[in-house]
């Protein structure tokens, strides 16, 4: 058995990745002595998933990568009930063919950090557990699962205490049921496919301890039931805010919904603290190399080069390294204003969020005044204030310095109809022309 088989716990703690366990002997013991299977679920709500879903994904790498076998659970079931773990409300049910198709996109996102390479002893494994739990009938689940479950048990859960609590809301039938689901799978698991650990978030707790009640009350006598539960610590910011949100919204996994530039600039612009803690928790760097970038930093904190390695180290593993490169590039260019060497993709995604204008491009033939365009824009709230910008070269057009007297033409666009102006260092403006 290796060493790294042997410390997977060592490693998650480290990392500040551990949080409970149901019995933390009993699972060392287990772990270091042969090949085992974990799983996480994921429940399909979306087509995508968002960047706190990275910490169970990670849980199921580091499983990997210590020689076990991870399993990914996909909702495909499960997604058409709803967990009401940390929801204050009920959730909208979606219909089995949106279920699905976010099940297929949530797919490709698991290939970016797990190894299903068919080459590989301990592959990755995905299955969806609409598998198992559309093919039960309603009372068969009553008379073979319901019966283990006692309803004084449930209600002292906190996903569904909290709701019972909030007699506003309160909670349906139906996503009480959530527990009973979550716990099937795992004994499910457990009896077709020998997974003996259940993993996830902190808010998972109790639907865990339920899946290890179910395996102990309902495997046969001539079968192990030995599983245990894991469970990672709820990532919060230093500042007190939510993780993976911005003033824009989610943070996500899919280049369709979170553009690489965007993903990297998250990461980037982690305050002190957070990078100091996320270069452990998020990334897969050894010991010694986070070590020595966390040391680094600490001697010298200015020259921020903790947040570039996390930056890029996050955007390499979730897009690729030939993705975290071009962020790289574009925010340097973007920060020296010299932008001509974008592509227009990755010109759309370094200006997705400064002010924009369209113009039109007749009005380029006899030469744009550069005084009338500033105010046009909003960078300039006079033309005097506009004359003395543009004389005092705080002006910029797609990164070439312009004065009171040049006029923007055709050949001056990026990409035959883009002119980003610059005023000072931090002010922008995306105008295209058409």
């Amino acid at each position: 058995m290796s060493e790294t088989q042997r410390d997977f716990l060592g490693t998650l703690a480290w990392r500040g990745l551990l949080h409970q366990t149901t019995d933390e002997g009993g699972l060392k013991k287990h772990l270091a002595s042969g090949v085992r299977r974990a799983y996480v679920g994921f429940d399909p709500t979306a087509d995508s998933l968002t960047i706190g879903n990275l910490v169970p994904m990670l849980l199921l790498a580091h499983f990997q990568r210590a020689g076990h076998q991870p399993v990914v659970v996909a909702g495909g079931g499960t997604g058409l009930i709803g967990d009401p773990s940390g929801k204050s409300s009920e959730r909208q049910l979606m219909s089995r063919e949106q279920v699905a198709a976010n099940v297929e996109s949530q797919k490709k996102i698991f290939a970016r950090v797990l190894d299903f390479s068919s080459g590989v002893s301990n592959k990755a494994t995905i299955v969806d557990n609409a598998g198992w739990l559309c093919a039960i009938s309603f009372l068969d689940a009553l008379r073979d699962i319901g019966k283990h479950f006692r309803v004084n048990e449930m209600i002292q859960r906190d996903s569904v205490r909290e709701r019972l609590e909030a007699r506003d809301q309160g909670i349906s039938y139906t996503e009480f049921s959530y527990m009973i689901l979550q716990a099937y799978d795992f004994a499910h698991l457990h009896m077709e496919m020998g997974v003996t650990l259940q993993m996830g978030g902190s808010d998972q707790w109790g639907n865990i301890i339920a899946g290890c009640d179910l395996i102990r009350k309902s495997t046969p006598a001539d079968r192990s039931h030995e599983c245990y539960g894991l469970t990672a610590p709820l990532v919060t910011k230093a500042d007190g805010g939510k993780f993976g949100k911005t003033e824009k919204g989610a943070i996500w996994l899919s280049a369709d919904r979170t553009s690489p530039y965007a993903f990297y600039q998250f990461w980037l612009n982690a305050a002190d603290e957070d990078a100091a803690r996320w270069v452990r928790l998020f990334t897969m760097l050894g010991a010694a190399e986070a070590d020595a970038a966390l040391a680094a930093h600490s001697a010298d904190p200015g020259k921020r080069e903790l947040h570039r390695l996390l930056a890029h180290h996050m955007t390499s593993l979730l897009h690729g390294p030939t993705e975290a490169d071009q962020a790289k590039k574009a925010g340097e260019a973007l920060f020296s204003g010299d932008i001509g060497g974008l592509d227009a993709r990755m010109l759309d995604e370094v200006f997705a969020n400064v002010p924009a204008s369209t113009q039109p491009r007749a009005s380029l033939a006899a030469g744009v005044g550069l005084i009338d365009l500033l105010v046009t824009t909003g960078l300039a709230q006079s033309k005097r204030e506009a004359k003395e910008f543009l004389a005092s070269g705080a002006v910029t057009i797609n990164g070439r310095r312009v004065g009171p007297d040049d006029l923007l033409k055709a050949e001056h666009l990026l990409h035959a109809g883009v002119a980003a102006i610059r005023r000072g260092k931090k002010n922008w403006h995306l105008t295209r022309w058409v």
